[in-house]
C-alpha cells in the first residue's frame, strides 16, 4: 500500500506537521519517543518522500551539480570521488555532468542544473571559456569554480592549486638533475593552470640562466592521444631535446611510449616529468617523476565550501589555493 505523509501522521497520531519536520530534520522540539515512533511508521511501511513535494516547502534540494571537462581523466576522478564523499558525509547528493571540453555541453548542462533546482554547482570550465555564461545573470545558484581559474561575475568560490610553483619545482628537479634542454609539452594556453605553469618553466630556467626558446613549447590538448603523437613528430623532425615537462601525467605517460618505441631511454637520454600525480603514475615503466596535485582534497573542499555558502557561513568571494608536492620517481635521474 502506498502511504502518504498523512497517512504517516494518522498511524503515528500526530499532526502532518509534525511528521514533515521529521522529514525535513527539523525535529529538535520534537520528543524522541514520537521521532522514533514516526521514523519506525516509514520504516514500515516503506515510505519514501516525495524530494520535489519536499523541495518547495524547504527551498533546498539537497542536491549538487559537478560539471567536469573528462570524465576519462583520472585527475577528475578523484576530483569527482572528493567532492561525493563529503556531499555524502552532509546528506547531500550529486548530478554528474560530462562536457567532454565542449563550451555548448557546458551550457547545456548547467542550464539543465538550473532547471532541476539544484542548491548549487561545482564546475570546471571548458578550456575555451573565456565569457560569461549568459543564463546565469541574475541567477541565484550559487557556484564554486575547481582547477581553471577564470574570471565569471557569478562564481562565489575557488579552489585551484599553485601551478606555477608546481612547474618551478618540476623545471628545476630536471635543470639540477643535468637536462637542459627542456620541451614543453603544455594543454590549452588559453587556460589559467597552462598560463601559469609556462610561467613557473620560464622561471624555473631564468634561474639556471638557460635562454628561454619559444620553439620549445609546443600547446595541444590535455586528452589521450595529443602526448603520444607530437613525441612522435618530435622525433621524425630531429628535434632536439633531453628532457620534457609534460602537461599532465596522461602527456607524460603517451611520451614515455613514444620514446621507447624510438628505442630512447627513459630517464637515461631523455628525462620526464608529468603534472598531477593519477594512479597510472606508479604503473608506467619507469615510474613517472610528477608534480602531485592533491585532486581529492579539491573536490572534497569544493563541497565543504559550497555547503558554507549554502548555509550562510560565508558571506564573502573565497579563494583557496592549494599547494602541489614533486613527486620523485625513475623517469629522471641525475646525470
Amino acid at each position: 500500500m502506498k502511504v502518504t505523509i498523512k497517512d504517516i501522521a494518522k498511524f503515528a497520531g500526530v499532526s502532518t506537521a509534525t511528521v514533515s519536520k521529521v522529514i525535513n530534520h527539523k525535529d529538535e522540539n520534537i520528543s524522541q519517543p514520537t521521532r522514533e515512533k514516526i521514523l519506525n511508521i516509514m520504516k514500515e511501511y516503506n515510505y519514501i518522500p516525495n524530494t520535489a513535494a519536499r523541495s518547495l516547502v524547504t527551498k533546498k534540494t539537497k542536491t549538487i551539480g559537478l560539471v567536469i571537462p573528462d570524465i576519462r581523466n583520472p585527475f577528475f576522478h578523484e576530483l569527482a570521488r572528493g567532492a561525493e564523499d563529503k556531499a555524502n558525509e552532509e546528506g547531500y547528493n550529486i548530478i554528474f555532468c560530462n562536457t567532454d571540453d565542449r563550451i555548448e555541453k557546458e551550457e547545456k548542462y548547467v542550464s539543465m542544473l538550473i532547471e532541476k533546482m539544484v542548491d548549487g554547482i561545482i564546475f570546471t570550465a571548458a578550456s575555451k571559456r573565456m565569457n560569461e555564461f549568459e543564463h546565469l545573470r541574475n541567477n541565484r545558484v550559487p557556484i564554486i569554480l575547481v582547477d581553471r581559474d577564470i574570471d565569471l561575475k557569478d562564481i562565489k568560490g575557488k579552489i585551484t592549486v599553485d601551478n606555477c610553483l608546481g612547474a618551478y619545482e618540476g623545471v628545476k628537479h630536471l635543470l639540477s638533475c643535468g637536462y637542459k634542454n627542456i620541451i614543453f609539452l603544455s594543454g590549452p594556453l588559453s587556460t589559467h593552470p597552462s598560463i601559469e605553469r609556462l610561467k613557473g618553466y620560464k622561471r624555473a630556467l631564468e634561474e639556471f640562466h638557460i635562454p628561454y626558446k619559444e620553439e620549445n613549447i609546443f600547446e595541444g590538448t590535455y586528452q589521450s592521444g595529443w602526448g603520444y603523437e607530437t613525441v612522435k613528430m618530435l622525433l621524425k623532425k630531429h628535434i632536439d631535446f633531453d628532457a620534457l615537462f609534460c602537461g599532465n601525467d596522461l602527456i607524460a605517460i603517451e611520451a614515455v611510449k613514444a620514446l621507447k618505441e624510438a628505442g630512447i631511454k627513459v630517464p637515461k637520454e631523455v628525462g620526464i616529468v608529468g603534472f598531477d600525480d593519477i594512479y597510472m603514475a606508479t604503473l608506467v615503466d619507469p615510474e613517472l617523476t610528477t608534480i602531485r596535485q592533491p585532486s581529492y582534497e579539491i573536490g572534497y573542499s569544493a563541497v565543504e565550501m559550497l555547503i558554507n555558502i549554502l548555509e550562510k557561513k560565508v558571506k564573502t568571494k573565497e579563494k583557496v589555493v592549494l599547494n602541489t608536492e614533486l613527486i620523485i620517481r625513475k623517469s629522471t635521474m641525475h646525470r
